[in-house]
């Protein structure tokens, strides 16, 4: 069973109504620090909504809409953690580990960048 995966922060670009912007407060981060899923059930676009929210109660963005019903599964049934994994040209990320695991960051590179094996960017996608 899947452990932990590392998923996409979907509408980082967007703005927040009275605080700091999602991009500003994810630039804020170290990988590693603690964010908080929340679920969003009566999001108007979408009930299986995600919500993912900084250390400080800034809202990032939301995890993948084709990811966030299993997530929210998962969270019905047990303990999920999730931290923040990253920034990078492509967005921001997030790790999260299932069953009351702690999440932990992916090994980097020589260049030291973290290998995004979970997920590929629109334009690309795994041989």
């Amino acid at each position: 069973m899947l452990t932990q995966i590392t998923l996409p922060i979907r509408a980082l670009n967007f703005p927040n109504a009275r605080v700091p912007t999602r991009r500003f407060a994810a630039e804020l981060l170290v990988p590693g620090d603690k964010v908080e899923l929340r679920a969003e059930p009566k999001n108007p676009a979408d009930p299986n909504a995600i919500a993912i929210d900084s250390p400080e109660g800034v809202q990032l963005g939301y995890l993948p809409a084709g990811r966030a019903p299993f997530v929210g599964l998962q969270q019905s049934r047990g303990d999920v953690w999730a931290i923040f994994q990253g920034l990078n040209e492509y967005g921001a990320f997030v790790r999260i580990a299932f069953n009351g695991e702690a999440p932990t960051l992916p090994p980097t590179t020589a260049a030291g960048r973290q290998p995004y094996r979970d997920w590929w960017p629109d334009d690309e996608c795994p041989d």
